[in-house]
């Protein structure tokens, strides 16, 4: 049984691993500075609980765990933020680029279906800057963004659910360890050498000839 959790755990890392490295590639193509940095200090978490869980040091365990609490949140905004939910709005690009760029998700351009026509001349367009048209997308990148941030979600409640299960699983054998050797310890003690000599009297017994 314990087997059973900490090998599911290790499955669910690698799959986290591999859509975490999968969006942190096209986060870089699109410029997406904010989420780069998530992406960064998610893989982070995810090779620590590796660590954790191999070496059995339920503290990392925790910390990934604490950690992917903050990651469903930062996930969860990224799904309202595309989905223009409440007060979010996709011309408040600048909050996932810090502002440093222009850039879009890549999969904009470079969606499924997409066609692509340049403007020239636009006055809409900045300096150094051109300005396009998108049509023909089979999917919409907010959608594509969307989804991949469901699955981080996903992948997210799983590993949680099983870390904590590690953790206990854990904490259960260091118990264990303790109520035997505490047991131990009241078991047979071996006989001590004692440094002190014990003097016996001497007796001697005169015997009188006739």
């Amino acid at each position: 049984g314990r087997c059973d959790g900490k090998c599911t755990l290790v499955v669910i890392f690698c799959l986290q691993l591999v859509a975490a490295l999968q969006r942190q590639v096209f986060d870089f193509l699109g410029y997406q500075w904010a989420p780069i940095l998530a992406n960064f200090l998610h893989i982070m978490a995810i090779i620590m609980g590796v660590f954790g869980t191999v070496q059995v040091r339920t503290r990392y365990v925790i910390m990934y765990a604490v950690w992917l609490v903050v990651w469903v949140g930062w996930n969860s905004f990224i799904i309202c933020f595309y989905l223009e939910v409440g007060h979010f709005s996709q011309d408040r690009g600048f909050l996932m680029t810090f502002n440093t760029s222009l850039h879009r998700s890549w999969w904009m351009e470079n969606g499924p279906g997409c066609l692509v026509t340049p403007v020239p001349d636009s006055p809409l367009a900045p300096q150094d800057h051109h300005v396009i048209t998108v049509s023909g997308c089979l999917l919409d990148y907010q959608y594509i963004e969307v989804v991949s941030s469901a699955l981080q979600v996903f992948l997210a409640l799983f590993g949680f659910v099983y870390a904590c299960y590690v953790c206990k699983d854990l904490l259960d054998d260091d118990d264990s360890l303790d109520y035997i050797a505490g047991f131990d310890s009241y078991g047979y003690q071996p006989p001590q050498k004692s440094s002190h000599l014990q003097l016996q009297p001497l007796y001697t017994c005169v015997s009188a000839g006739v």
